[in-house]
């Protein structure tokens, strides 16, 4: 195990009717709030209302930003920073999904830079002030209401990027259950294969020692997979839909990859599909996973045999561990069928002809500057192009 810090201020609040109080936990920090949120989704569930109401009540000012969309635009960023600085805006409350929080971060950041924001996200300057977010979630999946990143896109330069700093962990995070159970159900399988990487991200290392990070991984590997097929049957049901959202949550604020090497390639690979094609961020870490697992996993196989059983229950003649990997890379597959998702590029409408240059930009070879992704097995831009292949 490494040494690690880790701070997580985020006051979590969990459970039903908790939007009624996001009034009352957001006043010591504000005086007047950018609302910012996507679609009519909020506006229909009366989470909208509600929470005006909640403003009002605790004698808050607000002006409002709507129109967010997934993979969240850097233009709609530029206009939240612009709106926040001509109104004086202090805060910002984010409604709704990861797109919606990411969104929201990077407007507080861009308030405090003197520059143009995608800077930070270009790795041309640092975070070194950002304005408080709170967030009100609506769609469990990017763990952003507890986490300190922000990803968004370029879309004049069709470049999908991420940012992180503790100075954008949400202040306050309300998590209300209940706005879950009327989700599109394509919405449960993007959200569930997002949570699923974050895990898969810090649980597949090279890293010793790590027993307790290791079982706690697992765990909610499983409760997520378990209470994501119970939501499938049940789109109304609350108890599964927290256990789903709990473990979203833990999923991304790191406490599950304290002590290790975390790796990250999945994400940097798939960050290039949504660039290209706007793809759904779940959907396309869907697709990618099983075939990133089959190109690495014999870089340290004890540690997929681990995960086939741990995880995956496989119960195998441990004489092959190959055949253990690779029944529990099928049942990872087969469980991703289950909750309605893609298992190939060509259902995402990428094709072939992207996979070079989609692989040199994940890896920086497109820009004149390769490094490579991932650290469970370092990952060059040819490295990258096959995995595209295996699930093409």
């Amino acid at each position: 195990m490494q040494n690690f810090e880790i701070q997580t201020p985020t006051k979590l609040v969990f459970g039903k009717n908790t939007q009624h109080q996001i009034g009352t936990l957001i006043k010591p920090f504000a005086k007047k709030v950018l609302l910012h949120y996507g679609g009519g989704s909020v506006k229909r569930s009366g989470l909208y209302d509600d929470t005006k109401k909640s403003l009002t009540a605790a004698d808050i000012e607000f002006v409002e930003l709507g129109g967010v969309v997934p993979n969240p635009r850097l233009s709609l960023v530029h206009e939240g920073i612009a709106l926040c600085k001509k109104e004086g805006v202090d805060f910002v409350l984010a409604i709704g999904g990861g797109s919606a929080i990411d969104s929201a971060k990077a407007i507080a950041v861009g308030v405090k830079y003197d520059g143009d924001v995608w800077d930070i996200f270009d790795d041309k300057a640092q975070i070194t002030a950002a304005l408080p977010v709170a967030v009100i979630l609506t769609i469990p999946a990017a763990g952003s209401e507890m986490s300190g990143n922000s990803v968004v896109t370029n879309e004049k330069l069709g470049r999908k990027y991420g940012m992180g700093s503790d100075l954008i962990r949400p202040v306050v995070s309300i998590v209300n259950p209940d706005y879950f159970t009327s989700l599109p159900k394509e919405q449960l399988g993007y959200g569930v294969a997002d949570i699923i990487s974050h895990i898969f991200e810090r649980y597949f290392t090279n890293t010793v020692n790590c027993d307790i990070t290791d079982g706690m991984c697992e765990t909610i590997l499983r409760t997520v997979m378990k209470n994501a097929l119970l939501c499938a049957k049940d789109m109304s049901n609350y108890e599964a839909w927290a256990e789903v959202g709990l473990g979203g949550i833990i999923a991304h604020n790191n406490w599950l990859g304290i002590g290790r090497v975390q790796d990250w390639a999945c994400h940097g690979m798939e960050h290039e599909l949504s660039a290209f094609n706007d793809v759904a961020h779940g959907a396309g870490l869907a697709v990618l996973t099983p075939a990133w697992m089959k190109y690495v996993y014999k870089e340290n196989i004890n540690m997929f045999v681990q995960f086939a059983v741990n995880v995956m229950g496989v119960s195998q003649s441990f004489r092959d561990p190959d055949a253990i990997v690779l029944e529990g890379i099928s049942r990872l597959e087969q469980f991703y069928k289950k909750i309605g998702l893609s298992l190939t590029l060509s259902e995402l409408d990428i094709p072939e002809s992207a996979f070079e240059d989609m692989a040199k930009k994940a890896t920086g070879a497109f820009f004149g500057n390769e490094h490579g992704i991932g650290n469970f097995k370092k990952l060059m831009w040819q490295d990258v192009v096959e995995i595209y292949r295996l699930c093409k």
